[in-house]
Parts: C-alpha cells; sequence; structure tokens
C-alpha cells in the first residue's frame, strides 16, 4: 500500500495543482490530507471547490486548527488570514468545513492528525525554543502521543517534513507543507518557521513486507504568481514567505 500524505495547502491552489501532477509518477493508493486547507490571502475558495470535488473520488480530508478558526471567526477575534478566507467562501464550502475531523484511525496501524492527537493546534515534533521552531525532545515527543500504540501517526501543522522513529519502534511523519515554506505565528505561542525552500511539500507513506517507510518530496510551482497575490489581496507578509522561504524578505 502506497499513500501520498500532504498538509497545509493554506489556499495555495497552484502548489497543490503541481502535487497533483506529481503524483501520478508515484502511483499511489490513496490520498490523505491532514488539514490546514484554506487559510490564507490566496485562492481559499478554489481551492475548497478543488479539495471538494477530490474528496468525492476518494481523497480522505482532516479539518486543521485553521478550519475549525474559520468558522469560529469574527471580526473581534480572528485572524486575517483566516477572516480573508471566510470572507470567499459559501455556505456550501462552510457546510463541508463542518464535516471534517481534526483525528482519523486510518487503520489499526495508521493514525491520522493534523496537530497532535489531543489537539489540533500542537506542535507534535517541534518545540518552540527562543522562539524558533526547532525538533522536540524525545520525551516531549513521546508525551504527546501517549496512549495511541499505532505503527504510524501522521500529522502536519508545523510545516516541517520530518521522519523519525521512537524507542519502541513507532514511526512520526509530517509531511511538510503544499503551499506555505514559512510564517511567523502568534498561537499557542510566538515563533517563526524558515525552511529555505519555496517548493511544495508532500510525502508518500508505503507499508512494505519490512515494515512502513516514508519518503518526503518537493515539487515547483510558480511562487511568484501567489507572492504576488498575496501582496493585491493585502498580506505582503505572506511575499517573502512565499518567494523564499524564508520570514524576512
Amino acid at each position: 500500500m502506497r499513500l501520498a500524505l500532504i498538509s497545509d495547502i493554506h489556499g495555495n491552489l497552484p502548489a497543490l495543482e503541481a502535487v497533483v501532477a506529481d503524483l501520478v509518477r508515484q502511483r499511489v493508493d490513496r490520498v490523505l490530507c491532514l488539514g490546514d486547507h484554506l487559510s490564507g490571502p490566496l485562492l481559499p475558495l478554489e481551492t475548497a471547490r478543488y479539495l471538494m470535488a477530490r474528496q468525492a473520488e476518494g481523497w480522505l480530508l482532516l479539518a486543521g486548527n485553521h478550519e475549525r478558526q474559520i468558522l469560529e471567526w469574527t471580526p473581534a477575534r480572528g485572524g486575517a488570514s483566516d477572516g480573508f478566507a471566510r470572507a470567499r467562501l459559501g455556505e456550501p464550502e462552510l457546510a463541508w468545513l463542518h464535516t471534517l475531523r481534526p483525528v482519523h484511525e486510518f487503520s489499526p496501524e495508521l493514525l491520522l492528525c493534523h496537530g497532535t492527537p489531543r489537539s489540533d493546534n500542537e506542535f507534535f515534533l517541534e518545540s518552540v525554543r527562543h522562539t524558533e521552531l526547532l525538533l522536540a525532545r524525545p520525551d516531549e515527543i513521546a508525551e504527546r502521543c501517549a496512549g495511541h500504540t499505532h505503527a504510524v501517526i501522521a500529522g502536519g501543522h508545523s510545516h516541517v517534513p520530518r521522519a523519525l522513529r521512537l524507542a519502541n519502534g513507532q514511526l512520526l511523519v509530517n509531511p511538510g507543507s503544499v503551499g506555505l515554506q514559512a510564517y511567523i505565528d502568534s498561537e499557542p505561542e510566538f515563533c517563526t518557521m524558515q525552511l529555505g525552500t519555496v517548493e511544495a511539500q508532500y510525502a508518500v507513506l508505503e507499508r512494505t513486507p519490512a515494515g512502513w517507510h516514508c519518503e518526503h518530496h518537493h515539487v515547483g510551482y510558480d511562487f511568484e504568481a501567489m507572492a504576488a497575490l498575496a501582496e493585491r489581496n493585502g498580506q505582503p507578509l505572506w511575499a517573502p514567505w512565499l518567494r523564499r522561504g524564508f520570514v524576512v524578505a
């Protein structure tokens, strides 16, 4: 079995389309999408409609923290990226978001989540240290998946592509972000993340006779068009994130 893991599209439809084109050569059996599909100053409506059509074809889609935040958004306590997406979605798209869940047991061996199994807004494989998002300690990671004995746990949220094994043999996977390779965040605490690349990220998870194996992939797309779109849509802070994969120009 070969499974594509994608996450954190953030309304970047051209990046998603580039990943889907690349998946043709991967010969995957299923596409699993781990949330944060729409939030951001790019193409939330178009991305929602694209994903709704793909879900009808068999894709499995989870909710991320930004799906929840879009649905909960108000002018008094909502973020600009979630508000931008919310304003452009219609009733069909909002109703669809309500159907998505943040955790899904794909099989007895594979658990899917957005952040961690217990929270859609918690980093799984990273911790914030001096405002930077860095690899978490083994004990921190083990505590976040305590009680879950699946051979593989896959999550997104941090946008950092990783695959690591715990001492008990569990494989933990983050496919990285399709749509955004750097950001500044303030919740649950202030941090910066920057990969220094502009390419869309995804992973392929394969069940082999020797066990589960993960491969990370990266794909080019027209990032300049998306950076310019973010600027036109009033969020120039996103431009260097998209153009360079760094938090500053």
